[in-house]
């Protein structure tokens, strides 16, 4: 699951600005004329990973039926499907085959490179420019040497979320802002007998994520921007990645069998244990705030003891110590989808459709005015962060592209179960990348 940030007008013209294009914009040249948008019934598919009954998910089923409204000719079928099993195994199948869906979920980054390369995306480049303006820079993450194939409707930045009842039951007075003072918070909270940190490495990228965390730390940007456009891994920086998360794991930080715990979604799940109150801490995006609403048992005390601090900075490391690793959500349209396809895409973006989407308190939207509506004390404080870094980096399994991230992250997860050394994880990062 990047990121920087966006510029934008008021909400009054974003909403003028909807409407009008709503109502005029056809697909891309190929589509029928303007004339023949709507006139013909066409079904779309929408494919998206709100999984779990929760606000997101309601919020979605509302949006396809609020767009049927509009647009009568218009169906909406959706299939909602978990973001591992959708990202990495029925998407890329689906891709395959001659009957993706029409609409679905898009990371941007190294992965809808691939995605164009091979020929599954609809340029929607001409039809999208008021929405990609306003939206502002974040957008070019859904951008392929300067074409856009989709556009984002969250974006935030990666941290960890705690309980603020348990660090101060531990008399941790502050979160901690280095990893010295984050051991010394997984030394107190194991003495209050509280899990520090919650993992599921049963999905694998929950670990990867530490990581890449530690590579952000100790690469420089533009070691970072190289390897991503390049797929360069000669830099020291990556093994010293690994050698700092072996460090880190060797003071037994997560809950016993993390290496089989699920991500998400599951109240046996790492954010499973953060929401029951289990586990003090858990690394996460910050999308995490709707995901641990689905699985807590009680969701008026999770709201008051839930807090979120940005990743710690490691003390001489060569990487910025503003910069933080992010992403978003976003959607594409496959090639041959109806031009229908890129109006819903357009209205999934629009200042209303933002609006919604922010109060439902699941995430962050991706244009700045939504953001205004963000009532979760939790969430402005990665909106905070999101605005206030120095860089983003896009989620490094997403820059680097499927086939690097997979090698990657089966390798780091190889270190969290024992088996594998930082070496390892840039030999196969390499070894991938010549595929």
């Amino acid at each position: 699951m990047a990121m920087k940030h966006r510029a934008a007008a008021g909400l009054a013209l974003f909403l003028t600005t909807a409407l009008l294009v709503a109502g005029c914009n056809g697909g891309d040249s190929e589509a029928p004329a303007e004339s023949e948008l709507y006139k013909n019934p066409v079904t779309l598919t929408w494919w998206h990973n709100a999984s779990q009954d929760g606000p997101l998910k309601t919020y979605w089923e509302k949006v396809a039926k609020d767009f049927n409204a509009l647009h009568p000719t218009v169906t909406i079928q959706i299939e909602s499907i978990e973001t591992n099993q959708l990202q990495r195994t029925r998407l890329p199948a689906a891709l395959l085959s001659n009957d993706p869906p029409d609409i679905f979920q898009a990371w941007g980054g190294g992965e809808m490179r691939e995605q164009v390369e091979a020929d599954y995306l609809k340029d929607i480049t001409e039809q999208v420019k008021t929405e990609a303006a306003d939206i502002g820079s974040v957008a070019e993450i859904w951008q392929v040497d300067g074409k856009q194939y989709g556009l984002p409707y969250r974006m935030g930045v990666e941290g960890v979320w705690y309980n603020k009842d348990m660090f101060a039951k531990a008399g941790i007075a502050a979160p901690p802002a280095t990893f010295d003072e984050l051991n010394d918070a997984v030394t107190k909270l194991k003495a209050i007998n509280v899990i520090p940190i919650a993992l599921g490495a049963g999905d694998k990228w929950p670990a990867a994520h530490w990581w890449y965390n530690f590579a952000l730390r100790a690469c420089s940007v533009d070691t970072l921007k190289k390897a991503s456009t390049e797929r360069v891994f000669d830099d020291p920086c990556f093994v010293k990645a690994g050698q700092d998360l072996q460090t880190f794991i060797a003071t037994n930080p997560f809950q016993p069998n993390f290496i089989a715990t699920p991500g998400q979604n599951d109240p046996t799940s790492a954010n499973g244990l953060l929401a029951n109150g289990k586990a003090a801490m858990e690394l996460m995006g910050e999308w995490n705030r709707g995901t641990l609403d689905t699985v807590a048992e009680d969701r008026e005390a999770l709201g008051k003891f839930i807090g979120w601090f940005p990743v710690p900075a490691i003390s001489g490391s060569a990487g910025d110590p503003k910069a933080a690793l992010g992403g978003g959500d976003g959607f594409a349209c496959a090639k041959n989808a109806p031009a229908e396809c890129v109006e819903f895409l357009k209205y999934l973006v629009s200042p209303e459709v933002q609006t919604g989407y922010a109060e439902t308190g699941t995430g962050l939207p991706a244009r700045k005015a939504a953001g205004d509506t963000v009532k979760d004390p939790a969430l402005k404080s990665v909106l905070d962060a999101t605005s206030g870094a120095s860089y983003v980096q896009l989620w490094l399994d997403t820059a680097f592209g499927s086939t690097v991230g997979t090698a990657m992250n089966n390798a780091v997860v190889a270190i969290f179960a024992g088996k594998g050394t930082p070496e390892q994880v840039v030999d196969a990062m390499k070894a991938a990348a010549k595929k």
